[in-house]
């Protein structure tokens, strides 16, 4: 079986290490001249797998905005990740899910198990109740050849109050969840847990002596592009670790819909734009 990383690695050589997220929030469905509501989730949906399929090294779609929508919702969701398996590009779902025992189970079992409706090549989760809580979806992930992002240092302005708080140890939250990382990953070239960093954290990472590099798994960062970050932020959070930087990017793409080449066109601009900043 070929791990995530793995799979990853190769769509970032080849495409570019850029993540466009799918965020179809009513404003947006708007200014594509679509109702908010299912059926104009769909469109939304479709004319992104048309737009960036076989484009982009990843795509995110954000559980919530379909969710919202109910049943039908996520009767889109299913179809955007079948969608995008059949197309052969890359999947992470943004759920951010986090909770212990058989809860935390269920959620993996509803992401990251073969044949479950969800299933996505990835997902983002939360370590807040304890990294350790998150061991089943980071054993079923493994099991499946499937990819975990664990929140590491979010851009957030209420994020430092925890991630950057520390135990008796002295280390802190973002610390332990780097290490998590790390341990997980050992030696490989590109592991299947990876940190979600935001790139407009600023010092953060040098100021709570975080050896992002060391971890070996994928760095994902939003951030880039609309939210102010580019090549000086990038180089400054990330450093020696830029190889492993998988840029995140929403409105930058979105914006220029719904015309599928304009979206198309978007994305092949700011995959540029990381490659140059990155470099």
């Amino acid at each position: 079986m070929t791990t995530f990383g793995a799979r990853l690695r190769a769509a970032m050589d080849a495409r570019g290490p850029l993540c466009v997220g799918v965020d179809p929030h009513p404003g947006l469905l708007r200014a594509w001249g679509l109702d908010d509501d299912a059926d104009g989730l769909a469109r939304f949906a479709q004319t992104c797998v048309e737009a960036l399929a076989g484009r982009v090294a990843i795509v995110k779609p954000q559980s919530a905005f379909f969710e919202r929508h109910g049943s039908r919702g996520i009767a889109v969701l299913e179809r955007l990740l079948a969608d995008l398996r059949a197309a052969g590009t890359l999947s992470l779902l943004d759920v951010k899910r986090g909770d212990i025992g058989s809860t935390m189970q269920a959620y993996a079992e509803a992401y990251l198990r073969d044949g479950a409706p969800l299933a996505a090549d990835a997902i983002t989760c939360s370590p807040f109740l304890g990294a350790g809580s998150l061991r089943p979806a980071l054993d079923l992930a493994r099991e499946h050849g499937r990819g975990v992002f664990v929140l590491a240092l979010t851009s957030n302005p209420e994020g430092p109050s925890v991630q950057h708080a520390t135990g008796p140890d002295g280390r802190s939250v973002a610390a332990d969840v780097v290490a998590l990382a790390k341990a997980e990953n050992g030696g490989a070239d590109l592991g299947s847990v990876g940190l979600v960093v935001g790139a407009t954290v600023g010092s953060a990472v040098a100021d709570l002596g975080l050896d992002l590099a060391g971890c070996r798994g994928p760095l994902l960062a939003p951030g880039v592009g609309a939210q102010g970050a580019g090549a000086a932020e990038l180089r400054a959070v990330f450093g020696a670790a830029r190889a492993q930087v998988l840029a995140s990017s929403s409105r930058e793409v979105l914006g220029a819909g719904p015309s599928v080449s304009a979206l198309a066109a978007a994305a092949e601009r700011t995959r540029d734009a990381v490659v140059a900043a990155l470099r």
